[in-house]
């Protein structure tokens, strides 16, 4: 019996998947398979929802209200939030949301996904993405393909507001694998060598400073969604049926090298001969002031012998000048983070993230202000 549950669960991805791609009769086909193989409350739900809909959500059309809904607007009203499986929502969604899902699916690079250039700056990233994770996140959007989307939209504003990970990427160009697993743009497993230190539930919990504003049974739990958990499992399923551990070896093997590199690099790299901070295992520990903004930083024990007169006013310069620019960056993101409060706090009408942008204390912004009045006053 558990392995027709197996066979199930995949007859109920195919699906899932024919669902997505607008095919209604291949959909059926393999959902009425699912019940027979192994009855479950996810498959049901399913046919339901196609029965009910009258249409595939894939060739664009709107999911329609029963005869007795007060409204036409097009979406579906809410039934149960999860099905007796566990599965997935039933909730209605919209052509257009189905359209952008299916746009996002496919982009073949990150600056696609959210719309700008490679020159594009922070401004334009952070407006792009806030743009995109409000319309396609799954409180608001139950389209087929709505849960990779937001995860492929959160991983690319998280690689490309990464620096390091921004210049790497652009190094390697934007074309996405041409394995079978990621053919027909399956959306949010390319470039695996560039996947974000965060997951997409937590970027977007830092970006509008904590949970999803919604009553909806989705909302965000501790940073993540069940709709994420029970969406990876069924991945990590996937993967563990169809692929060996040679396969899983090769998949690994980009992120060791940059491991590697990164260790190299580390260990060829001379160390500077001052820091903005006490760090013992460089030997960085003895404080000093420079003469002109007395700024602290610390030094070796050798420093007061190798390092004097024009010497030692370069350093202290080099000093200020990094302790400034840390300052300006700081500020400039608490300023940020303040006005996607604030912006949030407006579009959801929420005292909660108000109140939060208003008691920022907003320190960086405060000794970048006292060094203006230095600067000004010299």
């Amino acid at each position: 019996m558990e392995g027709n549950r197996d066979e199930a669960e995949k007859c109920i991805n195919i699906a899932s998947k024919a669902i997505e791609a607008g095919d209604k009769e291949k959909a059926l086909k393999f959902l009425n398979k699912a019940e027979k193989l192994y009855p479950t409350g996810r498959a049901k739900a399913l046919l339901d929802a196609l029965t009910k809909n009258g249409s595939s959500a894939g060739n664009g059309a709107y999911c329609r209200r029963p005869a007795g809904g007060s409204e036409s607007t097009g979406v579906q009203p809410d039934r149960d939030s999860h099905d007796s499986g566990g599965g997935e929502s039933t909730k209605g969604f919209t052509k257009e949301q189905v359209e952008g899902v299916q746009r996002i699916k496919r982009c073949k690079d990150y600056y696609e996904v959210l719309g700008i250039t490679k020159e594009a700056h922070d401004d334009e990233l952070k407006k792009a993405y806030r743009k995109l994770a409000l319309k396609f996140h799954p409180d608001k959007n139950h389209a087929p393909g709505a849960t990779d989307a937001f995860k492929k939209i959160g991983n690319s504003y998280a690689v490309l507001s990464n620096p390091e990970k921004r210049r790497q990427y652009d190094l390697t160009g934007g074309e996405e694998p041409a394995s079978p697993g990621h053919a027909h743009g399956a959306g949010f497993d390319f470039h695996r060598g560039f996947e974000a230190d965060i997951t997409p539930e937590d970027v977007f919990n830092m970006f509008f400073g904590g949970g999803f504003p919604s009553s909806s049974p989705h909302t965000f739990t501790n940073g993540r969604a069940r709709y994420s958990q029970q969406t990876e499992n069924r991945q990590d399923r996937a993967e563990e049926r169809g692929d060996g551990g040679f396969s899983m070896f090769i998949q690994l093997m980009p992120i060791v090298v940059l491991i590697l590199v990164s260790i190299l690099s580390q260990l060829m790299v001379s160390t500077p001969p001052y820091s903005l901070y006490s760090r013992p295992s460089t030997g960085q520990t003895i404080r000093r002031q420079t003469e002109n903004l007395q700024v602290d930083y610390y030094v070796t024990r050798d420093f007061k012998s190798e390092y004097k007169g024009s010497a030692l006013q370069k350093i202290e310069k080099n000093v200020e000048d990094d302790y400034v620019s840390n300052i300006r960056n700081n500020c400039w993101k608490e300023r940020q983070t303040k006005t996607d409060l604030l912006y949030a706090a407006k579009v959801y009408r929420d005292d909660r993230m108000r109140k939060k942008a208003e008691l920022m204390t907003m320190d960086n912004c405060r000794e970048l202000d006292r060094l203006n009045d230095l600067f000004r006053g010299g």
